[in-house]
C-alpha cells in the first residue's frame, strides 16, 4: 500500500512539473502547449511585441495607423495598437489617446473646442466639397461646377467642424459678419456693362412618368420650392410655387418665383429678376429659368439654389406636391448651374470695415456705412 501511495505522489508531482513548464501557468489567460509555450487567449499577451509570454497583459484595440513605416512591399497605414496615437493601459486594455485624438483605438481626430457649441463634428467624407471649376468648363465657357466625393484611407478618421449658420472659424467660435461688394472696386473693362450673377435652372420632364398630365397647358397643379443659402450659411426655403408649364403661362411662373425669393425673411434676397422659356424640338420641352441676383445683399458669387422637387406632405414644410423631374443629368452636373459670373465681389464687411466676431456686426471705416459697409457716404 505504501508503494502504491508513493507512486501516486510521484505521478502527481510529474503532472505538476509538466504544467509548471509554462510561465505562471499562462496566468489563466491561455493554454500551455507541449513545448512549454503559452497560446494566449484573444487580446492577451506580453510586452510591446505581444509575444505570448505568460499571457499576463491585456492588448488594446487596433486601428489603421496614422503614421507608420512602409513594409518591403511599400504598404503603409497598417493596423496598429491605438492607431499609433495613444498609450495602451495593459491592465484595462484601454487606450490613453494623445491630445487631438479619440475613440476606443484613437482612430479618429477630435474637433477643436468641440466646435464651441455652435457646430457639429463631422468626418471629412461627410463634408461636401465647394463648387470646383474644371478645365473643360473654363475652356468652353460653361459656367458650371463639379462636386467630388472624398474617398481615401483617412475617411471616417479625420474630422472637422461644420459650423451653424452665422458662425465660423475652425472651432466655430466666431460670429460671421455680413458680406458685400467693395463699392470702390474697379473692373478691368469699364466699357462693358457690369454683370450680375445669373443662375440657370433646368426643369426636365421625366418622359416615363405622368409628369405632363397634371400640368399640361395653362394652370398647373404641381408645386415646388426653392432653397437659398446665404453667405452666412443661413438656409431659407420659399413658399410653394405653382409650376406653370404652358407657354402662355410662363409669365405667371416668372412672377411667382420672383415674389417667392423676394419674400424670404430678413431681406436676404433684396433684388432679383427672373426669366423663363421652353427649349427643345420635341413635344416635351425643357423649361429653363434664369435667375439674376441684383440686390445689394446678394452681390458677387452666391451659393447655387436648390430645387425642392420631392413631395412634402403632412408634417413637412413647405407643403408641396413635388415634380416628376430628371433632376440630374449625371453625377457631376446638377440641374442648377452658374450661367454668368458676377463682376461684383463679395467681401466680409465689404472690405471697408472690420468684423466684430463677438457680435457679428461690422465696424465701418470712415466714409462708409451699412450692414456690410458698402454704402459710400463721403468721397475720399
Amino acid at each position: 500500500m505504501q508503494i502504491v501511495f508513493l507512486a501516486l505522489v510521484l505521478a502527481f508531482a510529474l503532472i505538476n512539473q509538466t504544467h509548471a513548464g509554462c510561465d505562471n501557468q499562462c496566468s489563466g489567460h491561455g493554454t500551455c502547449l507541449i513545448d512549454d509555450v503559452c497560446k494566449c487567449f484573444d487580446n492577451w499577451g506580453v510586452g510591446l511585441s505581444h509575444i505570448s509570454g505568460d499571457c499576463s497583459e491585456r492588448i488594446c484595440p487596433y486601428e489603421l495607423a496614422w503614421i507608420d513605416t512602409p513594409n518591403k512591399k511599400g504598404a503603409f497605414h497598417k493596423y496598429a495598437e491605438c492607431a499609433g496615437r495613444g498609450i495602451c493601459n495593459r491592465e484595462t486594455a484601454e487606450c490613453a489617446c494623445f491630445d487631438g485624438y479619440e475613440g476606443k483605438a484613437c482612430q479618429r481626430t477630435s474637433c477643436p473646442n468641440d466646435c464651441s457649441g455652435h457646430g457639429t463634428c463631422e468626418f471629412i467624407n461627410d463634408m461636401a466639397y465647394d463648387d470646383t471649376w474644371d478645365d473643360a468648363q473654363l475652356i468652353n465657357f460653361m459656367k458650371g461646377s463639379t462636386k467630388f466625393r472624398y474617398s481615401n484611407w483617412d475617411n471616417n478618421k479625420v474630422r472637422g467642424c461644420v459650423c451653424d449658420a452665422t458662425y465660423g472659424d475652425v472651432d466655430c467660435s466666431k460670429r460671421m459678419c455680413p458680406y458685400g461688394t467693395d463699392v470702390l472696386d474697379t473692373r478691368d473693362n469699364l466699357v462693358m456693362h457690369q454683370k450680375y450673377q445669373v443662375q440657370n435652372l433646368i426643369f426636365k420632364p421625366n418622359v416615363h412618368s405622368q409628369f405632363l398630365d397634371p400640368i399640361a397647358g395653362a394652370g398647373g397643379t404641381k408645386t415646388f420650392a426653392l432653397t437659398f443659402k446665404s453667405r452666412l450659411n443661413e438656409t431659407f426655403t420659399t413658399v410653394p410655387i405653382v409650376f406653370e408649364y404652358g407657354q402662355s403661362t410662363l409669365h405667371e411662373l416668372v412672377n411667382d418665383i420672383q415674389l417667392a425669393l423676394l419674400s424670404l425673411p430678413n431681406r436676404v434676397i433684396d433684388g432679383v429678376t427672373v426669366a423663363a422659356n421652353l427649349v427643345g424640338g420635341s413635344s416635351i420641352n425643357d423649361l429653363m429659368v434664369n435667375i439674376t441676383f441684383t440686390g445689394n445683399n446678394v452681390q458677387g458669387h452666391q451659393h447655387l439654389l436648390v430645387v425642392e422637387d420631392y413631395e412634402c406632405g403632412d408634417g413637412c414644410t413647405p407643403k408641396i406636391t413635388g415634380l416628376d423631374l430628371q433632376t440630374r443629368y449625371s453625377a457631376a452636373h446638377s440641374n442648377v448651374t452658374e450661367l454668368t459670373l458676377a463682376d461684383f465681389n463679395s467681401y466680409e464687411c465689404g472690405r471697408r470695415g472690420k468684423c466684430d466676431y463677438t457680435t457679428g456686426l461690422c465696424t465701418c471705416f470712415t466714409g462708409y456705412t451699412g450692414d456690410n459697409c458698402n454704402t459710400l457716404t463721403t468721397l475720399v
